[in-house]
C-alpha cells in the first residue's frame, strides 16, 4: 500500500490536508462505510479525474441505523478496503473510531426537512438525520473542493446537496452514476447477504425499473398504470415491495399523473433479510 496514508483522528486528517492546501492542491472526498466494491471505486475514479488529491473515508455511521437494523452485522473488511483504495490511487484514508466522530456529550443533529419526508425517510425514521449529521461533519473536517456520492442512493445525494447549499459548505457535491453487475443489479455492500436463490431474484429490480422508465418515456400519462404493473412484476418475482414511486429528480415531489419535468423511478424492496433500493432516470422520448 505504498503511498497510502491513514488518519484515525480529525487532527491527523486536517494536518495532511493542510499540507496539500499550502501547495494549492485540490482535494476530493469519497465518503464510504467500507465493504468496498466497484461502485465505491467509481467515486474514487471520479475524484481522481478532477482533483490532485483524493481522500476516502471509512466509517460505519451508527446514527443512520435504526434499532433492529443491521449495524452489528454490516460487513467490515478494513484490510481488503485499504488494498482497493491503494490500487485506486487514493492518497489518504480517514478511518475514525466512533468516539472520534461522536465524543461524549455529543448533542447536535443536522436535519434536512422536506426532502427526507418520503421514500426511505418515511420507512427509516431518523436515518437521514444520521446521514446529514455525519456528512456535515466529514465535509467540515476535510473541507474538500468536491465530494462524491453515488446516484444509487439518490435521495441521500439530494439531501447532501441541500445541506451543503443551506449551510454554505464550500464543497461541490458530485453525483456519480450507479455501477451495476452485467445482469443489471446495482452494486451494494449488502449484496453480500444474498443466498444463491436471492441473488438470482435480485436483478428483477433493475429489469422492472428499466422497463417502467422506458414505458413512461413513451407514455408519460400512464403513471398509475405502470406503477401498478411494476409492483405486480416485483411481487411475482419474489420481492416484497416497500415502495415504488415516480418523483421529480430535483425536488423529490411525487409525480402521480403525468411525467413532465426530469423525473426518476424509485424503489425499495426486501429480499430475505436484505433491504434493497434502486432508481433510474426517466428520459423522455424524442
Amino acid at each position: 500500500m505504498s503511498g497510502l496514508d491513514i488518519a484515525r483522528t480529525i487532527a491527523e486528517l486536517r494536518q495532511q490536508i493542510g499540507l496539500w492546501r499550502k501547495s494549492e492542491e485540490s482535494v476530493g472526498l469519497a465518503p464510504t462505510m467500507g465493504a468496498l466494491h466497484q461502485g465505491h471505486m467509481a467515486l474514487v475514479r471520479a475524484a481522481r479525474s478532477e482533483c490532485r488529491r483524493v481522500v476516502a473515508s471509512i466509517f460505519v455511521n451508527p446514527k443512520q441505523f435504526a434499532p433492529g437494523e443491521d449495524l452489528g452485522s454490516y460487513p467490515r473488511r478494513e484490510a481488503a478496503d485499504l488494498e482497493m483504495l491503494s490500487a485506486g490511487g487514493v492518497d489518504l484514508v480517514f478511518i475514525p473510531p466512533v468516539d472520534e466522530i461522536y465524543p461524549a456529550q455529543f448533542a447536535t443533529v443536522v436535519r434536512v426537512t422536506g426532502l427526507t419526508d418520503a421514500l426511505c425517510g418515511a420507512h427509516r425514521p431518523g436515518h437521514f438525520d444520521g446521514v446529514a449529521t455525519v456528512v456535515t461533519k466529514l465535509l467540515i473536517q476535510s473541507l474538500p473542493d468536491a465530494a462524491y456520492f453515488g446516484e444509487k442512493d439518490y435521495q441521500q445525494l439530494t439531501v447532501v446537496r441541500r445541506l451543503a447549499s443551506d449551510l454554505d459548505i464550500p464543497a461541490r457535491i458530485v453525483g456519480v452514476p450507479t455501477v451495476r453487475e452485467p445482469d443489471g443489479l446495482a452494486l451494494s455492500s449488502r449484496n453480500a447477504y444474498f443466498s444463491p436463490e436471492e441473488r438470482r431474484i435480485a436483478p428483477n429490480i433493475a429489469r422492472v425499473l428499466r422497463r417502467l422508465a422506458g414505458a413512461l418515456a413513451q407514455r408519460p400519462t400512464a403513471v398509475a398504470f405502470e406503477l401498478a404493473r411494476g409492483i405486480g412484476e416485483l411481487q411475482n418475482a419474489g420481492l416484497a415491495v416497500e415502495y415504488l414511486e415516480i418523483r421529480d429528480a430535483e425536488t423529490l415531489m411525487p409525480v402521480t399523473d403525468v411525467v413532465t419535468a426530469p423525473s426518476r423511478v424509485f424503489v425499495a424492496t426486501r429480499l430475505g433479510r436484505t433491504r434493497l433500493i434502486d432508481n433510474m432516470p426517466i428520459v423522455p422520448a424524442p
